[in-house]
């Protein structure tokens, strides 16, 4: 019984009697606690729940008198709710609660009318209302008010009452003076401002995409559809932005409507449609007349390149469905769409836009920078393999430093980009960058392994290449710890373990300086390596070992001393 869930079904079933049987103020708050848990956007703090079940619907007296303790909501509960210890969070007693009480809608019903209705009470409450929207206020004193305003207008979207309406109305009456406007958009969007006056309830309910209110508000007039707030961002635009179709559509059949006004950034309504890929709301602004669709922001961004950047094929294919819109145009910076794409490791908005015969696969940024060097740096696998089969793609443009893609990839160990690159003709495998380092360099620096032995399986990849300070990958790999990485070079047998830099410094050397005993270890075992050799300051490992404490690097070079022993202990010093 337990197994199938019908043991807990009537385990759960008998407590809600239970909790049911209890009565008046207890049965009410035990079943309200439930359908707050399970209702809200968010889990609940144990003193924003106390403080949700104590709002009298309606009322704009805040009764602190009436606040339960959360003592008495989890006695009320019978059990079937606890609080975290750790972040003092109220959830329910066991997951299969959640499904037993989503099988059974009769116990709360309009559960979001009601959440809406008690939120936009508080807002409207005498002492939210008093609260400055510039100076410092304790939110102890009022600890439901973040959920309140961040998440009344989820809850009415998804069940408007009349009177959640009409709370509504209240609250914007208020609006241009309210804390929860200041609130609503600085956790939501971050976008900090002396005065979010402007911010109107037309605003609001856009951004929240209540068609009803919006509606409502607009035929009572007093609004003007086409005003900016803080960030001159329209109804219309915060409605697009956030994938209201339903309030779009409303919006663009007014009249006066600027479908395409700019905000502060210089982003359309259709910009942010494309941004966060809210396919239906860009097809509805396409289709007028008066929509640029290829109009670029502040910063040279078109729509296609907001798109495109994050990865919303479908908005992209319905841009390039327009005759007038550049598949290839850069912004500020010289990016292009394609660019972006291939930055982010979009694949099909990749391969959407190199089936177009007007794309220049290789166009580098203002930083000389190619959509195949960043995808590489990144490790885009799937965008790597799409750019490499054009044949106007040339491999080997380097960017910042000199560094080419197979360094890129090498360093950050993305061997399957190496592997791509490596059996791509026309790639040099031992391109050394400004500073002299090889991919192998790079990958032996960063101890990546796998890629250290696609490297050295190429006949023609030098493992002892020097960099611009002499230094090899072996030294690398030495004066980073990795010792996997020291076992595969050391297993070639032309690498040479002692080779000194432009300071006269050794593998050895470094591996003591820095303290990697095993390390060290490996390299005292191998022939051919003096651990006497000073560099040019005069210091030898031993020395750089007991100067930063190394105490297990001086005792291995000891231990070494002795078994070569007669030799002159002075000759250390």
């Amino acid at each position: 019984m337990m197994a199938n869930g019908l043991g807990l079904d009537d385990a759960y079933g008998t407590t809600l009697g239970r909790i049911e049987a209890q009565g008046g103020e207890r049965s009410r708050l035990g079943m309200m606690t439930l359908m707050w848990i399970c209702h809200s956007e968010r889990p609940l703090k144990a003193d924003e729940l106390c403080h949700a079940l104590a709002v009298e619907i309606g009322s704009t007296n805040f009764d602190v008198d009436n606040v339960p303790s959360i003592r008495t909501v989890l006695s009320c509960c019978q059990g079937l709710v606890v609080v975290d210890k750790g972040g003092s969070v109220v959830r329910l007693v066991h997951f299969t609660l959640r499904e037993y009480l989503s099988r059974r809608p009769d116990l709360f019903q309009k559960s979001h009318s009601l959440v809406a209705e008690t939120c936009l009470t508080y807002l409207n409450s005498r002492r939210v209302m008093n609260l400055s929207t510039t100076q410092f206020f304790d939110t102890q004193t009022v600890p439901f008010l973040e959920y309140s305003a961040l998440h009344w207008g989820t809850h009415a979207k998804k069940e408007l009452s009349d009177n959640a309406k009409c709370l509504a109305f209240k609250l914007f009456g208020q609006y241009y003076n309210h804390i929860s406007v200041r609130l609503l958009l600085e956790s939501r969007y971050i976008y900090r401002s002396s005065d979010y006056s402007r911010f109107t309830g037309l605003h609001c309910a856009s951004f929240f995409g209540l068609v009803e209110v919006v509606r409502s508000l607009i035929e009572a007039g007093g609004f003007d559809t086409n005003q900016g707030d803080h960030l001159d961002a329209t109804p219309l635009g915060w409605a697009a932005r956030n994938g209201h179709e339903e309030v779009v559509q409303l919006l663009l059949g007014w009249g006066n409507v600027d479908p395409d006004k700019p905000d502060g950034y210089g982003r359309t309504p259709l910009a942010y449609a494309a941004k966060k890929g809210h396919e239906g709301v860009a097809q509805l602004l396409l289709r007028r007349g008066d929509v640029n669709p290829d109009g670029p922001d502040r910063y040279g961004r078109t729509p296609l390149s907001l798109a495109a950047g994050n990865g919303h094929e479908g908005v992209a294919q319905r841009l390039l469905g327009w005759g007038n819109v550049n598949p290839d145009k850069p912004d500020n910076h010289n990016r292009t769409p394609l660019w972006y794409a291939a930055w982010n490791g979009h694949n099909g908005v990749v391969r959407l836009l190199l089936g177009r015969g007007d794309v220049n696969p290789d166009k580098p940024d203002g930083n000389g920078q190619t959509p195949l060097w960043y995808a590489a740096k990144k490790g885009h696998e799937g965008v790597v393999q799409l750019l490499l089969r054009r044949g106007d793609v040339n491999p080997n443009i380097p960017g910042g430093y000199g560094r080419a893609p197979l360094s890129l990839a090498a360093g950050n160990g993305h061997e399957g980009v190496v592997r791509l690159l490596l059996g791509r003709g026309g790639v040099n495998p031992d391109r050394p960058d400004c500073n002299g380092q090889t991919p192998l360099a790079y990958a032996a620096k960063k101890g990546r392994e796998g890629v250290v032995q696609l490297l050295l399986r190429r006949g023609d990849v030098n493992p002892n290449m020097p960099d611009g300070y002499g230094r090899t990958p072996l030294s690398l790999a030495a004066g980073n710890g990795h010792e996997g990485v020291l076992q595969l070079l050391l297993g070639q047998g032309d690498v040479n373990p002692d080779k000194p830099d432009n300071y006269n410094r050794t593998p050895l050397w470094y591996a003591a300086w820095t303290g990697h005993n095993g390390v060290v270890q490996l390299l005292l075992g191998q022939g051919g390596v003096n651990p006497r050799t000073r560099d040019r300051f005069g210091m030898a490992p031993l020395s750089c070992a007991y100067s930063n404490s190394h105490k297990g690097v001086v005792k291995l070079i000891l231990d070494w001393e002795s078994s070569c022993l007669p030799s002159p202990r002075s000759s250390e010093a």
